[in-house]
């Protein structure tokens, strides 16, 4: 079999590629391990995925699903609130998106660029890549049936599975703190369909602690706990545990204590990886097969579109002969972004973000820029929090412990 590229993964980042791909005409083949529907958290997006989508040719199409509106995020810790609204945002961009069940919103996609003239081949394992000068060979396995796929270029959008990364040996480990993620779904009889259910909602248990909640459209709100989860007891089932960290919560036992979880609480240790780099001869890594932080300001689908689109723009070029800087094109300015993320996910777990957020002087054009950050505009170098995101936040939070006395 062959095609001009290989697409690793049938998730955001690979679906964006192969809908770029395929509006400039070329042949494009996605290899997915899964069948999707399948469940994957990252359910909340960020308003420049809605300049990514549409870019892709894939913005109608998730727009005819009534997934819910995400307007803003608002942030809890004892009694103290802080509220975002993109619509006050710095950058004058998308004000608005979506709260998305992924299981949906994938299958959405894959659908799509399946109409668009992609191939995708389901339950379909990648077991070897071998690098030629002018080709891509690649042998996967379906079925217990094995064959080979030649292809010009490889794009890994394969996300936690991080192909390429494996086979290549280009794994690093993150120089984040190990965190875990412990989350379900559950049947969110106590909401109130006003503002709050247009937002992200994040509640502070500890300094390390948080409590993310999704609202979703059909009823269902996602929620999950991150972070330093040690304390968790090993001798408890995964509801008793869940039930025991809502309970610990006013806020979130009033609202959440009796509602039923739509399965039982999964957790995932350590999700934050690293990579030694994002290209190499006739290869680009995409998405969470290139880095993944902390998903505390819901950064990961922005990341997975914004380096999906980019690669396949950049794959463009070099199948249409144009000459390719993949390292000032593609790594330095995905890392760009990645950096500026990373600054806010340290500040916010060494709780610096957290006493700018939940400070009364804080003032309307310096949240506004942090919004654009949360948004998802991190590579809008007059924001200065984007800017001098290495010291501003430190900055910022030192001035207000001084007018605090």
């Amino acid at each position: 079999m062959k095609t001009d590229v290989l697409i690793i993964g049938a998730g955001p980042s690979g679906t964006a590629s192969a809908a770029i791909l395929r509006k400039e005409g070329f042949d494009v083949t996605i290899v997915e391990k899964t069948t999707f529907p399948r469940f994957v958290i990252g359910e909340s997006l960020l308003p420049r995925c809605m300049d990514l989508l549409e870019e892709a040719g894939l913005l109608e199409a998730i727009e005819k699903q009534d997934y819910k509106e995400k307007h803003g995020a608002k942030f809890y810790r004892g009694n103290d609130t802080c509220e975002f609204n993109f619509s006050e945002q710095y950058t004058k961009a998308k004000t608005w998106t979506w709260q998305v069940p992924r299981a949906d919103f994938d299958k959405v996609l894959a659908d799509e660029v399946a109409k668009k003239g992609a191939t995708i081949l389901y339950n379909t394992a990648v077991e070897n890549v071998v690098f030629e000068n002018d080709k891509v060979i690649t042998t996967v396995t379906s079925n217990d049936e094995t064959k080979t796929i030649e292809s010009k270029y490889i794009i890994d959008g394969s996300g936690y599975g991080r192909v390429l990364p494996n086979l290549l040996d280009l794994n690093i480990p993150s120089t984040l703190p190990v965190r875990s993620a412990f989350f379900t779904h559950v049947d969110d009889t106590n909401r109130s369909e006003d503002i709050e259910s247009s937002r992200i909602q994040v509640v502070v248990l500890k300094a390390d602690v948080w409590v993310w909640i999704i609202p979703f459209s059909n009823g269902k709100t996602s929620l999950g706990v991150v972070g330093d989860l040690s304390f968790i007891d090993k001798t408890k089932t995964n509801d008793e545990n869940f039930r025991i960290l809502l309970e610990s919560n006013d806020f979130l036992n009033t609202r959440f204590g009796k509602n039923k979880f739509e399965f039982e609480p999964k957790v995932i240790d350590g999700y934050s990886a690293g990579v030694k780099q994002l290209y190499g001869n006739r290869y680009v890594l995409t998405g969470n097969s290139t880095e993944f932080l902390d998903p505390i300001f819901s950064s990961g689908v922005t990341f997975a579109l914004e380096s999906g689109v980019l690669a396949a723009k950049l794959i463009v070029k070099e199948l249409n002969n144009e000459k390719v800087d993949w390292e000032k094109e593609y790594s330095e300015y995905i890392l760009q972004g990645v950096a500026v993320f990373r600054s806010y996910v340290d500040r916010w777990y060494d709780e610096t973000l957290q006493t700018v957020f939940f400070s009364d002087e804080i003032d309307q054009d310096i949240k506004g820029q942090i919004c654009s950050v949360l948004a998802g505009y991190v590579w809008d170098e007059t924001n200065p929090f984007i800017k001098k995101h290495k010291r501003i936040v430190q900055t910022l939070a030192k001035v207000i412990a001084i007018k605090k006395g």
